[in-house]
């Protein structure tokens, strides 16, 4: 079975485990998350050794030029020696602010300390630490001057239990990223967009939103946001201002399921882009409602939240 070598530990794969499981079985702390290559938390470097290409899929060409990898999905094919990712793959940032959007959704903005390049809608890494890392879509337009983040409180979550109850301004953390490909872009300004997800879903939908609104896009906007009570619809006020500001914005809150109400609205969605975030499940439910309502596939990007494992 092969080698790893991370920093002064030596581990030694069982069959068919991941590196990820094999540095976490040997107590080699190593920060994570969804422990399904999803995230990018756990990215590290090979320095020496062979990965295969699927432990670097959706990375960057410059971080895989340098040997980046995730070790939560990779069986290596040799011995490896590994590393921190390395210069240039994080960016060290401070947090300006946390203010309450609910009684559990916060809304964090963070001030990078050198310039990070991103697209309102991708997601970034957040590391509170080395070892605590996890990922949150970017509510936030690059001219908006900071990042914005909305963090949903979990039971024993330790990130956001760190970001409700003991981040204060000014504290350092670090940034990884952007991934994702759940952003407007410019070219078909009178095409359709359907957004629609549950929960802090809306903080992508809410960065695609925006930036289409200041690009000009001229054709109909849908917003849907659903959550299992009113308390969990947040930002309602700002979007009800952005609807009367641009009349080709609507904006549907709703309790009830989310796909239904989305179905009700809009039948037949040939023509439409759609942008889809929130909960895997609902995420998977719409986009194959959608599709089958007309939308092509290549027309639907979507970004579901899959939780932390620990």
């Amino acid at each position: 079975m092969p080698t790893v070598s991370f920093g002064n530990h030596i581990c030694q794969l069982q069959d068919g485990e991941t590196v990820l499981d094999g540095l976490l079985r040997h107590g080699i702390p190593v920060a994570h998350a969804c422990k399904a290559g999803s995230c990018g938390s756990c990215m590290l470097r090979a320095i020496s050794g062979g990965i295969p290409e699927s432990a670097q899929a959706g990375l960057k060409d410059s971080w895989r030029a340098q040997g980046c990898f995730l070790p939560c999905v990779c069986h290596p094919i040799s011995d490896l020696t590994l590393a921190e990712p390395g210069v240039g793959a994080r960016v060290d940032a401070r947090i300006a602010s946390v203010r309450l959007l609910s009684a559990d959704v916060i809304r964090v903005h963070l001030a990078p300390e050198r310039e990070f390049e991103y697209r309102p809608g991708q997601y970034l890494t957040l590391f509170a630490s080395p070892t605590l890392a996890r990922s949150y879509s970017i509510a936030s337009l690059p001219s908006d001057g900071f990042m914005e983040l909305h963090v949903r409180r979990t039971r024993n979550g330790l990130m956001s239990g760190w970001l409700f109850g003991e981040a204060r301004p000014r504290d350092a953390v670090q940034l990884q990223g952007p991934l994702g490909d759940c952003f407007y872009t410019c070219g078909n300004e009178d095409q359709p967009l359907l957004l629609a997800g549950t929960g802090t879903g809306l903080a992508p939908l809410y960065g695609v939103l925006r930036d289409a609104l200041s690009s000009g896009h001229r054709g109909p906007i849908m917003l849907f946001h659903g959550a299992l009570g009113p308390e969990g619809l947040y930002l309602g006020d700002e979007l009800r201002s952005l609807s009367s500001r641009y009349p080709n914005f609507t904006y549907t809150p709703t309790t009830d399921p989310i796909d239904r109400v989305v179905a009700a609205q809009v039948p037949k969605t040939t023509g439409y882009r759609a942008f889809l975030c929130g909960d895997p499940a609902v995420v998977q439910l719409l986009k194959r409602k959608i599709f089958l309502a007309g939308a092509a596939m290549r027309e639907i990007h979507s970004d579901s939240f899959l939780p932390a494992i620990l």
